[in-house]
């Protein structure tokens, strides 16, 4: 009896030393798990709907999104807080080495083609611009009287086209920034004169709320600058044009994965360029990184 009740009590020594198992670390793999993604807003509701049928096929993922304007959520991912994030634009030379100099290799796949509309009321007379239009208002040249309206200072909208336009900073008359793209819809549809800048994601997408705000404007057609690419007619960013590249205004999607290791990051990263998270991007309206080749299954009916 002496010796059992020394052995019962080394038994329970033992297991009180024991660690308890890490949970999150047993469950973390490319498809179950957790994972926090930093996301441009622009881009908030084509990740959703990839997000909501990842799940769907993967009930164990879980996503937290923070979505925010690029040039405030950016800074967020190089110091190294989150290491997934969906953006319009690559890690330059410089910021991808911060992370080799930790020994992380950057991924970064495009998943998406999205296109962005420049917008006007519904019964403003113009309906159609130019692309020299556009950089003339940015340089603050222009002797139209149009005007641009943004979604945000700190967007990738406002990045892409100050780069188009290759100024270092906004003009300060005929061009206006608000707070989102749901924004800039509503200010056009309630004033004539303004030409709004927003992703075609968030025209096409089903949002009630906007439902009426949007009826209330329409597409710009949009010529491109002599020689390039969609500079022989004015064309809107209907899926085709955006898919053929001839509409002037294109910008890629890419998720950036810096897990640096096999999780679900990883795993959702390699899932956004996959047949059928392509058909997704497909049915959105957006172009798709790579068109999937359709079956068809031939039957003799003689």
């Amino acid at each position: 009896m002496k010796y059992l009740s020394l052995i019962l009590l080394l038994f329970v020594f033992v297991a009180c030393k024991r660690k308890p198992k890490a949970v999150d670390a047993v469950e973390q793999s490319r498809t179950t798990g957790s994972v926090t993604i930093l996301a441009d807003e622009s881009f908030a509701r084509v990740l959703a709907d990839q997000i909501d049928v990842f799940k769907s096929d993967y009930p164990k993922a879980e996503f937290k999104v923070i979505e925010g304007n690029e040039q405030k959520i950016f800074p967020t991912f190089l110091n190294d807080s989150i290491r997934v994030m969906i953006s319009s634009r690559m890690l330059t030379p410089e910021e991808d080495k911060m992370y080799r100099n930790r020994s992380i290799v950057p991924r970064a796949s495009r998943f998406a083609i999205d296109g962005i509309a420049l917008i006007s009321n519904v019964d403003s007379p113009d309906s159609t611009i130019t692309v020299q239009e556009v950089i003339d208002i940015l340089k603050g040249k222009s002797t139209s009287g149009k005007k641009l309206v943004f979604d945000n200072a700190y967007s990738s909208t406002i990045r892409y086209f100050m780069e188009l336009a290759k100024i270092k900073e906004l003009p300060k008359t005929g061009v206006f920034t608000l707070q989102n793209n749901n924004d800039v819809i509503k200010y056009v549809a309630n004033n004539k004169g303004f030409i709004g800048v927003v992703g075609v994601n968030w025209l096409i997408s089903n949002q009630p709320d906007m439902a009426g705000s949007i009826a209330k404007v329409k597409m710009l057609g949009v010529k491109n600058l002599p020689g390039k690419k969609g500079d022989d007619a004015y064309y809107t960013p209907i899926q085709k044009n955006l898919i053929n590249g001839i509409y002037p205004f294109l910008r890629n999607i890419y998720i950036i994965n810096a897990e640096g290791r096999e999780g679900l990051g990883t795993g959702f990263a390699n899932w956004l360029v996959s047949q059928r998270a392509q058909l997704i991007v497909l049915k959105s309206g957006l172009g798709p990184h790579k068109m999937m080749p359709r079956e068809f299954n031939l039957k003799n009916t003689n």
